[in-house]
């Protein structure tokens, strides 16, 4: 883990601004409107007349410019990073989330103190972006039960001046209880939209197959809407979950336990398993349904019990914050695996800062601020340098970037000997006696 350095008077300058923050920070509460952790904190930086101020403008810049490349994700998604407070960094990440999937998020963060980092669940339609959910290092959990499917957005941003480790995982699992009592979890069979007599109709909802009077029980907490008769579940039990717009369907019950009107808990018997109704020629099951507004939604997402693994995360950790370089041509993808995008390709000995790691990936950044995902065997440390190069006339100046147009950093001596440690583009990474490093044009 490479930690920052920072100058000594950048050092007074951001003690100068965490102080103004923290005096503001006992501001007046608003009763009416439950603004996020990241929202207060951006108003109060507003308040404090910071967002006119570079480092205050590059929080508020780097918060939309993380939505606006957020690469997409494949939960389950675990990423290790670090966040430096000199790059006044921010995360995003886009994912697709199913109606009825419970979205877990977790933040763990090092150190536990002084370092606040603000998470928020966002939905993305079309146009617009709805926040849904949020959390910070107070609270630093989030679940949330997805009611549209769709595209979901998930954005990390530390406090200005705050440096540190993190560890995010994001995961998704049922927001239901299973609806049988029983120690396994594999008892669907038939699914939604399965085609039904001769493909007339389609199949509204899921068939889960048990032995005869296995108890079915409440998947949630609500009340007990119906208990009736017809032809096609046979005996069935209706239930309303507390504070939902759905309805939930148990049919080709053997026997009805639960009363109309009934209030129950999760694990509440409604009733035993059968095959009554249109059920009558096939083995015990029971067909369970979800009815909203719209009419009958798929319940596999609701009850599905398979919850995978978080992805071990292989890339080794010491090299966050790293300068790296690459050992051979690389591909920077738009997301972690192969089968994503390719954003660009870099030759071999290209530089890159690495911001966090997934799986056997790293998330970099290029120095044209090009952001994506590299697999770490491309890569090696700037420890050991390519070669030693003496520095012609035109070279005497090397930069903090690789643009003429940027601040010198170092001013060389003639003939003065460097390590080169990389490329970009028309520049070299060099690195002179005294350990510094700078940018020198390519001749």
């Amino acid at each position: 883990m490479k930690k920052p350095n920072l100058k000594p008077n950048a050092i007074v300058a951001f003690f100068v601004i965490a102080a103004t923050v923290i005096s503001c920070k006992s501001g007046t509460v608003n009763l009416f409107k439950t603004a996020s952790p990241h929202e207060q904190y951006q108003k109060r930086l507003s308040s404090a007349g910071l967002d006119k101020t570079a480092m205050g403008l590059a929080w508020i810049n780097a918060a939309a410019n993380s939505i606006a490349k957020a690469p997409t994700v494949t939960l389950p998604f675990r990423e290790k990073g670090y966040f430096a407070a000199e790059k006044v960094p921010a995360s995003a990440y886009n994912f697709k989330a199913v109606k009825g999937q419970k979205i877990s998020v977790a933040l763990a963060q090092k150190p536990v103190e002084q370092f606040r980092i603000y998470v928020d669940l966002i939905k993305r339609d079309t146009d617009k972006l709805k926040l849904l959910a949020f959390a910070d290092t107070l609270k630093n959990t989030i679940e949330y039960e997805i009611e549209d499917s769709g595209d979901y957005l998930l954005r990390i941003q530390p406090e200005l001046l705050g440096s540190g480790e993190y560890t995010l995982d994001i995961n998704y699992g049922p927001s239901l209880n299973y609806p049988i009592k029983s120690t396994s979890r594999n008892h669907t069979q038939s699914f939604f939209g399965d085609g039904r007599d001769a493909d007339t109709r389609k199949h509204e909802g899921i068939d889960m197959f048990a032995p005869l009077r296995t108890p079915v029980v409440a998947a949630a907490n609500g009340v007990v809407t119906r208990v009736n008769e017809n032809n096609l579940g046979g005996r069935v039990v209706w239930m309303r979950p507390a504070g939902k717009n759905y309805t939930l369907y148990y049919a080709h019950l053997d026997q009805q336990i639960a009363k109309e009107g009934q209030e129950v808990k999760i694990g509440d018997t409604l009733g035993l398993m059968g095959n009554t109704g249109n059920a009558k020629t096939t083995s015990p099951h029971l067909h369970f349904g979800i009815y909203g507004f719209g009419g009958a939604v798929d319940p596999f997402p609701f009850v599905n019990p398979s919850i995978k693994p978080l992805p071990e995360v292989s890339a080794s950790l010491n090299n966050l914050n790293a300068t790296m370089r690459t050992n051979a041509k690389a591909t920077v993808y738009q997301s972690p695996e192969t089968a994503a995008a390719s954003i660009t390709t870099l030759n071999q000995n290209t530089i890159v800062s690495v911001t966090a790691a997934s799986k056997n990936w790293y998330k970099v950044l290029l120095q044209d601020n090009l952001e994506g995902f590299v697999q770490s065997s491309r890569l090696n440390p700037t420890t050991r340098a390519i070669k030693t190069i003496k520095v012609k006339p035109s070279q005497l100046l090397a930069f903090d970037k690789p643009d003429s147009s940027a601040a010198t950093k170092i001013t060389l001596a003639r003939n003065a000997e460097v390590d080169l440690l990389g490329y970009f583009g028309a520049y070299q990474l060099i690195k002179d006696s005294k350990n510094q490093t700078g940018w020198i044009i390519i001749e």
